[in-house]
């Protein structure tokens, strides 16, 4: 019962804080997230699918392809110096896209790294999904002009170093970021017959170059050289299909993710965090129940679906927990700096969603 009633809540949190474009708030309560990502935003709208909430997921498709054609002429530019060779590896916010916007499409200026590829491959695959689950095909139509520019961009800018999901590490080259990319890139295929052959061999040979150099003793990589363990690389598989649950690099990887960043039901992201004392996040555990979903380890998965439940405050469910803290020393220093952990985080609430649909408890219309 508590499941469902927090399924429930789930959907109503999510449409509450969806701004009328059709962007979502990544934590309405939390002032420095107060606005929307297409990686987050992408997982909540393919999470609103999921739970039969197709105009939802549209409208927040309908503002990425606002927000990209919105600053097409900064996308051409750094295509342009990209290809031309006129990029000195040095430029970085200025030059490229921005991963975070204001919910009217403007960027958004700050300390943490901009310039991230992985929501912009996850918004391609998003659109796709919505269009299997919604049947919405005149979608790809009416965004054709973001996603051509977006597939242009991404074309030009897949090689480079840019920031990880967690706005960090911008000098590396991330796994999972090229798998976002890949996922991107494969999924449009299929859309546009005209470029299917382009598009196959530009995700190959991404692909390629993850298995070359983004693994190491026989597992996914944090990023290439940086052999560290990080909870994201369970998106290689889910939902990315870079690889398939069952290869065993991923099962490698799986096995290291449980062995350093798994207690008990909750989920690190990486050893070295310290972001608010680094905490386990629920989110991350939906990931790893949505794997064992696929692995066939159902009873676990929904032992971390009770354990999320469990875990939810009365705003919502938050973005990590303190049960257990990797730096604990860390943990005021981010209070007084930023303040309170973001609770709700409209992330949290999709995958919840998500691993419910997983399990068979998510009704559409839920």
């Amino acid at each position: 019962m508590a499941a469902k009633t927090l399924m429930a809540d789930s959907v109503r949190l999510i449409l509450q804080h969806q701004a009328a474009s059709g962007a979502y708030l990544a934590s309405p309560g939390f002032l420095h997230y107060q606005y929307a990502w297409l990686r987050d935003g992408t997982f909540t709208a393919y999470a609103m699918n999921r739970a039969g909430q197709h105009d939802s997921a549209s409208r927040f498709y309908e503002w990425c392809g606002d927000v990209i054609v919105r600053h097409e002429q900064k996308a051409r530019a750094a295509i342009l110096a990209v290809q031309s060779g006129k990029w000195d590896g040095k430029a970085g916010n200025e030059l490229f896209l921005h991963t975070r916007y204001t919910v009217d499409g403007k960027e958004v200026a700050g300390e943490w790294g901009s310039f991230q590829l992985d929501g912009y491959g996850t918004w391609l695959w998003g659109v796709s999904e919505h269009v299997r689950m919604s049947g919405e095909q005149a979608i790809i139509d009416r965004l054709a002009p973001a996603i051509e520019l977006t597939l242009d961009y991404l074309a030009a800018c897949w090689p480079l170093p840019n920031f990880d999901c967690w706005e960090e590490w911008g000098e590396r080259i991330h796994p999972v970021t090229l798998a976002a990319v890949f996922a991107g890139v494969k999924a449009m295929e299929r859309h546009l017959p005209e470029r299917a052959s382009e598009l196959a061999l530009l995700a190959d040979r991404i692909r390629q170059y993850v298995l070359e150099h983004g693994t190491a003793n026989g597992k996914f990589l944090k990023s290439v050289g940086n052999h560290a363990v990080d909870a994201s690389l369970l998106w290689l598989a889910l939902p990315y299909g870079l690889v398939e649950v069952t290869d065993p690099l991923m099962v490698k990887t799986v096995e290291a993710i449980e062995q350093e960043l798994l207690f008990g039901c909750g989920v690190h992201r990486y050893a070295a965090d310290t972001y608010y004392g680094g905490g386990q996040w629920p989110l991350l555990s939906a990931w790893l129940g949505w794997y064992y979903v696929r692995a066939g380890k159902t009873d676990r998965a929904q032992e971390i679906l009770d354990w999320i439940v469990a875990k939810q405050a009365a705003a919502g469910l938050p973005e990590q927990v303190q049960e257990h803290l990797l730096a604990p020393e860390q943990y005021a220093a981010w209070i007084e700096r930023a303040g309170q952990p973001a609770v709700p985080l409209l992330w949290s609430h999709a995958m919840f969603l998500v691993l419910a649909a997983e399990l068979g408890l998510l009704e559409s219309g839920t």
